[in-house]
């Protein structure tokens, strides 16, 4: 009578299932830092385009330097009437 004991198929460990796991973590992980950085230049254009003379960002950056006290009370209105709505 024998006493081997019969080998399957060569089965992955728990290291080579670790390290196939931390392979895809770090995959998407790339994948959304490279979805991120596209949005991020995106709205970097966006705002430079909306701070150019004329614009709205520039006619706004321009009230608030002149009388910032009133651009903060109108902020401060602005904000309490979006909340209401809420």
């Amino acid at each position: 009578m024998s006493t081997e004991i019969p080998q399957s198929g060569p089965q992955p460990g728990m290291a080579e299932r670790a390290i196939d796991a931390a392979t895809d973590v770090s995959r998407t992980i790339g994948e959304v830092a490279g979805g991120l950085h596209a949005a991020v230049d995106r709205l970097t254009a966006v705002v430079e385009e909306a701070r150019k003379p004329g614009r709205p960002l520039a006619t706004v950056a321009a009230i608030t330097r002149e009388a910032p006290l009133a651009s903060l009370f109108v902020a401060f209105l602005f904000g309490v009437a979006v909340a209401r709505r809420r």
